[in-house]
């Protein structure tokens, strides 16, 4: 296996990969630099442990789509040929063969799941298994920081909190959405903006604030949280 590794800043200098919280980014090096030539690591886990990363930096990888995990706790690098070319006279196939015959190479030369080899809902429970309501809060957050010019953390322990009891209340993305969208139309630019946070927006007051009206109010009604 070789010793070296690349990385592009295509992946690395993005975005999507620079809003991700440091320890997150250091946790992708290392899964980086322990993969083996065709980007498989089949001990993230540990990985995880030996540089200090928490689960939410592991679970902000796969929900970003920066690694892909296998049912077998396997992970691949899903940009690892965007990163590396090795030389055939140096390349060791990995021993993964299953989890790569999962997989396609996209024309940008990212790893994808086949949707012919791959039951998509099993996928799909692997992620939910790696945190709860994970990819729900992600979105919802970033609605929320996109609107309201915020930067909550969408693995902040306190905003997780509130999110998920909402929607173990039965409540859908949708309705966080238009919770944000009509107190933002109500609070923005007064003395109430403060208040365009998570455990005020989440809280329990969260039904009655999808049902008011859509229309901006001359007074505020009550917003703590109970």
């Amino acid at each position: 296996m070789s010793e070296r590794r690349m990385f592009t800043k295509k992946i690395t200098e993005s975005d999507a990969f620079l809003d991700m919280p440091a320890t997150t980014q250091m946790l992708y090096f290392h899964l980086s630099m322990n993969a083996d030539d065709d980007g498989f690591v089949n001990n993230p886990r540990k990985i995880q442990r030996m540089c200090g990363a928490s689960n939410s930096d592991y679970d902000t990888l796969i929900i970003k789509r920066f690694i892909i995990e296998f049912e077998s706790g396997v992970i691949v690098i899903k940009h690892w040929k965007m990163h590396n070319y090795i030389q055939k006279d140096r390349y060791k196939p990995t021993d993964y063969s299953e989890e790569k015959n999962m997989l396609i190479i996209k024309d940008n030369k990212s790893y994808t799941l086949d949707p012919k080899k791959v039951d998509t809902k099993r996928i799909q429970n692997v992620y939910k298994k790696n945190g709860e309501y994970s990819e729900e809060t992600h979105e919802i957050v970033d609605y929320l920081n996109s609107v309201c010019g915020t930067k909550y953390k969408p693995t902040s322990a306190v905003t997780k909190r509130y999110i998920h009891a909402r929607i173990k209340d039965g409540f859908s993305v949708d309705d966080f959405k238009e919770v944000i969208d009509k107190k933002s139309s109500e609070w923005l630019g007064t003395e109430m903006e403060k208040y365009l946070r998570p455990q005020t927006l989440f809280c329990t007051k969260f039904e009655s604030y999808l049902n008011q009206p859509n229309k901006k109010k001359s007074e505020t009604e009550g917003w703590a949280a109970s």
